[in-house]
């Protein structure tokens, strides 16, 4: 008896372990740049179904760059989010939705006050079935805005996760003068404007 309800326990603790990894290969994740990283961070991680966002850099031809590398726009890189997502709560189509709506991608290289490479619009995609989406809703993406979209489509080579102090910046530093001028704007627009999106707001 006692071995048998020992067998129970491990079996159980397999099922179990079993569960959280099958739960954990279902995440996926989606590399954006639509300018400055701090916002583009605060936008998405508002959705129900994103677990996970963070800042860092990406497209470019430096190894291990840094924040003042970047800015200087001699590395290539943009400033990028790394979105960790659930499929079965969001999915990829979404996010992209999202990313034609909360950014301008007709301008080259510059959103808003910020200019530079760094702060193109980009998507770079980790597989032949994000490349298809991304450029599916390009198309789309096209029909809502009177300029050409120069919005980048590429492969994601290497993400290089930003300095600590760069991410979660808007929730430690919300009174910050870009997050209460930038920022807390495009916030307020999305929660009103959000209600056409396929996703929910957390």
């Amino acid at each position: 008896m006692k071995h048998s309800k020992h067998a129970i326990l491990v079996l159980g603790a397999m099922l179990l372990s079993f569960s959280s990894t099958q739960a954990q290969t279902k995440r996926q994740t989606a590399v954006f740049g639509m300018g400055c990283f701090w916002c583009s961070e605060a936008l998405y991680e508002r959705f129900t179904g994103v677990e996970a966002v963070v800042v860092g850099y990406a497209g470019g031809t430096t190894s291990n760059p840094n924040y003042e590398q970047v800015s200087g726009g001699d590395t290539g890189h943009a400033e990028v989010v790394q979105v960790t997502f659930d499929p079965a709560r969001i999915t990829y189509a979404q996010l992209l939705e999202i990313f034609w709506d909360v950014h301008d991608p007709t301008t080259l290289n510059r959103q808003g006050a910020d200019e530079g490479t760094q702060y193109r619009s980009v998507i770079l995609y980790a597989n032949a079935e994000q490349k298809k989406l991304a450029e599916q809703s390009r198309e789309v993406a096209r029909k809502k805005f009177q300029s050409a979209i120069v919005t980048e489509i590429a492969p994601l080579k290497q993400f290089y996760v930003g300095e600590e102090y760069h991410q979660d910046y808007f929730r430690k530093h919300p009174n910050q003068p870009y997050c209460v001028f930038v920022i807390s704007p495009k916030i307020q627009k999305l929660e009103k404007s959000a209600g056409h999106l396929p996703a929910k707001l957390k």
